[in-house]
């Protein structure tokens, strides 16, 4: 089998990470066979390829069947373009772009020729894949009711200080929840499928010196008459990570470290309409069905795509389905500034006109020389 040749388009923190996933062996059947990047240091600190400081030579140079590109999000739009354009594959970092718009802009280019993925590592986090499971096998009936505390995403003042493009709409189209809380945006989607509207309420710069949000609040309303909160901080230390999903014959509930499955004899509703009991309730088990094993998430999902071109597997994050966790993130950014309840599926249009009044007043900050402390694996949550 012949190995997939991959370039790699930005050597920050994350696009480094990704190279030592697929040096060590962790990503069967691909190699790096080119790197780009605007920091000269950076590319002579890599490893020893052919290096372009225009990710537009790296794409033309006929080195790569495809590209990973893990550039800031302000980028995306027109790397991918370029890229689809091309014919190359293309495995983007999260998430798909500053705005649904953008988003639907690069699936158009995609066609039904390039591989398209995006990198939703948690979806392959076997704790999240557990919950999928159960969920779906119908074990905890209709579902009326979500719950996610996802405070423990806490960053510093410096963390925004030696970016540039971090926490500023010009460069990311928002901060927590299109930075941290895309991820769990996505697997709370993922879970328990689409709402149909959200309220927002958001605090811009609370904790902060930045123009974005650190901390978000939503509350969703589903089809089926269920009601979900989402709750997202980088401001709060220690900080909370609970996942709570109720239906009628039991809840999942998960709070970082342990995953409980609690089921009801009989069904909630069953027992609602039956019991003599004024205040009795449905007898319950609770079971701790806690994954034991780990896996490198990054790793799996680069491994998926490159099998998905050599061998036409399924994607694990076809690159469509980050529309999904986009389109809630701009939705309550929407509505916290509109102070008003966002539908769905979002008026992509519409926000866009919202967010370019952002982008419009919005500039990079000054980039500060301070040397940090940089340790990738406390980043990850």
């Amino acid at each position: 089998m012949s190995d997939l040749r991959l370039g790699v388009i930005g050597l920050g923190n994350i696009g480094q990470q990704h190279i030592q996933h697929i040096q060590s062996g962790a990503v069967e059947h691909c190699v790096v066979t080119a790197l780009a990047s605007r920091s000269e240091s950076q590319l002579a600190q890599a490893m020893n390829v052919p290096h372009f400081t225009d990710y537009r030579e790296l794409i033309d140079s006929g080195l790569c069947d495809a590209v990973l590109i893990a550039t800031p999000t302000m980028s995306h739009l027109e790397m991918g373009l370029y890229a689809l354009g091309k014919g190359l594959h293309v495995l983007m970092e999260k998430p798909l772009g500053l705005s649904v718009a953008q988003g639907q802009e690069l699936l158009a280019a995609a066609g039904n020729n390039c591989v398209f993925a995006l990198m939703l590592n948690q979806r392959v986090a076997p704790v999240f894949v557990k919950m999928k499971s159960i969920i779906d096998s119908g074990t905890l009936g209709e579902l009326q009711r979500t719950h996610w505390t996802m405070t423990n995403w806490f960053r510093p003042e410096v963390y925004f200080q030696v970016s540039d493009w971090r926490a500023t709409w010009h460069g990311e189209g928002g901060g927590l929840l299109l930075n941290q809380c895309i991820h769990n945006i996505d697997i709370f989607q993922w879970l328990t499928g689409m709402p149909i509207s959200v309220q927002g309420f958001c605090g811009f710069g609370k904790y902060h010196n930045i123009e974005v949000e650190d901390e978000a609040t939503a509350f969703f309303e589903y089809a089926n008459g269920a009601t979900g909160v989402f709750v997202g901080s980088t401001g709060e230390a220690p900080g909370v990570n609970q996942l709570d999903i109720v239906g009628d014959k039991g809840m999942l509930s998960f709070d970082g470290k342990r995953l409980l499955l609690t089921e009801n004899s009989p069904s909630t509703s069953r027992y609602n309409k039956q019991t003599m009991d004024m205040f009795g309730q449905p007898s319950r088990e609770v079971i701790d069905i806690t994954p034991e094993e780990t896996v490198n998430q990054h790793a799996v999902v680069i491994n998926n795509f490159a099998q998905a071109i050599l061998n036409s597997q399924n994607l694990i994050a076809p690159a469509k389905q980050g529309i999904d966790s986009l389109s809630i993130a701009n939705a309550i950014l929407w509505s916290a500034w509109s102070e008003k309840r966002i539908t769905f599926p979002l008026n992509a249009k519409g926000y866009q006109t919202e967010l370019d009044k952002k982008l419009h007043s919005s500039v990079l900050r000054k980039k500060s020389d301070i040397k940090a402390n940089i340790d990738m694996e406390a980043s990850y949550r």
